[in-house]
């Protein structure tokens, strides 16, 4: 059991450098972007996007996450699983190549047809990408991973880049996102000793099958839950608002990859692995949400108070319209941090189906709240799917102690220190910034008032929570390579 809590934290380490370095590599390369480009531009592609987020929905049949779930696997599993992906990645791809004129002319943008046609190619990329990764990840194999996610982001977004720079428009985003999928096939396959066989076998297939649809069925759900607002904002108010709308939530995306994401890529396969026991996984649960909260706290909460400085900053004056909706959007990431290890552990115990009624409860909510309010504009939509997620966060616990032996007073005594610590930090910089915010530019308020926000928030942790400080610096120990370990001996 130590060795695989050792491997856990091992994972997150290189989980971290993933999500990190690809998003560091990523925002650098949008920030660019968003200086070469006009917010139109970024529209077309989001709402090319939802066509794909869509149909990527059942591309894999949640083969994978049945991959890493089951404790034994076969030969036969991963054929099948294989083969039955690249079936339906031609299919697909068959399917965007024929449809692109109808996409397009459904959301009134002609532009759109070239733009789904080309990046319909990602299907076959991400199919030939599936398999090995779900066997990564089983094996908590992280480091194959990051260098794939690294090597693929960087190229990827050295050629958008480049193409911007030269002109291209659209066209350097869609270059971006093929040459991120093809670079990413090809270090997985150089880099894994499976390759696929021909053993396919109904049997097989059935037993993925069983635990897959219903993670097909989370997965559609979720593109409601997820996508519905893209949809409705680029139908109702075109690509302009959308692309306001895109730069604040992709921050928020941004921000939960860094945050939030990391842990929770590990937290699935190391859940599955205790899912027979009930006691370390509680504590396992307390430790991941816990830990993640002090993070995600003060760093969404950061994001609204200086949102202006940021889209100033780094977009610049024409991205302003997105400050409001950045700032709204910013509770929603509060709220993810807390509730992002939840579905990691429904789907640990082998219950995808909870899972999917929860999904479909929350996409249900999304699409009419989405649909009531869309009419008053981007902010009103970014506003509508905070005031849902809050109302029905209760539920999601409420699941949870059914599954794991959960108390709800030490659940939530944990958020305490960190609620309280980034209630201080946000109070000192919004003072900061009154004092002295028309004496300074806005990068050097940016960055004042950041540093400030840091100090003031460890000082304040510190002082709340020793134990939680000690367990900190204990947890960065175990992720210490032992040479190093030693050294500090």
């Amino acid at each position: 059991m130590n060795n695989l809590k050792e491997k856990a934290i091992k994972g997150v380490v290189w989980t971290a450098m993933e999500k990190w370095g690809s998003q560091v590599i990523s925002f650098a390369v949008f920030l660019i972007l968003a200086r070469l480009l006009e917010p139109e531009i970024f529209g077309l592609v989001a709402l090319a996007n939802i066509f794909f987020a869509l149909m990527q929905v059942f591309l894999d049949q949640g083969f994978s996450k049945a991959i890493i779930q089951r404790q034994e696997i076969e030969r036969e599993h991963l054929d099948t699983a294989f083969w039955t992906n690249i079936t339906i990645a031609v299919l697909l791809l068959g399917i965007s190549l024929a449809g692109a004129g109808f996409i397009a002319n459904l959301f009134k943008q002609p532009a759109l047809t070239p733009i789904i046609r080309c990046l319909s190619f990602n299907f076959v990329f991400a199919a030939l990408n599936s398999v090995q990764s779900a066997l990564l990840y089983r094996q908590l194999a992280f480091k194959t991973l990051t260098t794939r996610t690294l090597l693929a982001t960087f190229t990827g977004g050295t050629v958008g880049v480049v193409m911007a720079f030269l002109g291209f428009g659209v066209w350097s985003l869609v270059g971006q996102q093929l040459t991120n999928g093809f670079v990413g096939v090809l270090v997985l396959w150089w880099s894994t000793d499976w390759k696929p066989g021909f053993q396919i076998c109904r049997k097989h297939f059935k037993e993925l099958f069983s635990f897959g649809i219903n993670v097909v069925g989370i997965q559609i759900l979720d593109f409601f839950n997820r996508r519905s607002d893209d949809l409705l904002i680029g139908y109702y108010l075109g690509s302009v608002a959308l692309g306001y709308y895109t730069v604040a939530y992709r921050w928020l995306l941004i921000m939960t990859q860094l945050l939030t994401s990391v842990t929770n890529q590990v937290a699935m396969p190391v859940f599955s692995k205790l899912q027979k026991e009930p006691e370390l996984l509680k504590r396992g649960f307390y430790t991941t949400t816990q830990l993640t909260s002090l993070i995600s706290f003060p760093v969404f909460t950061g994001m609204a108070v200086l949102a202006p400085e940021i889209v100033k900053s780094l977009f610049g004056e024409k991205w302003m319209p997105s400050v409001p909706v950045m700032q709204v959007l910013a509770f929603i990431g509060i709220l993810h941090s807390l509730q992002y290890f939840n579905g990691s552990i429904i789907m640990a115990m082998g219950k995808p189906l909870w899972k999917l009624k929860l999904n479909c409860l929350h996409a249900t909510a999304n699409v009419i709240a989405f649909a009531l309010v869309v009419r008053w504009g981007i902010l009103a939509v970014a506003a509508a799917y905070v005031i849902r997620g809050y109302l029905l966060s209760p539920i999601e616990l409420f699941i949870i102690r059914k599954l794991i032996p959960i108390n709800i007073g030490t659940y939530l005594r944990q958020y305490i220190a960190p609620l309280i610590g980034t209630i201080v930090m946000a109070t000192t910089m919004l003072g900061f910034k009154y004092l002295f915010g028309n004496y300074l530019i806005p990068p050097a308020l940016l960055v004042i008032s950041t540093i400030l926000g840091i100090v003031t928030y460890t000082v304040m942790i510190i002082l709340l929570a020793p134990k939680l400080t000690r367990k900190i610096f204990k947890t960065f120990h175990l992720a210490m390579p032992v040479k190093l370990r030693n050294i500090k001996r």
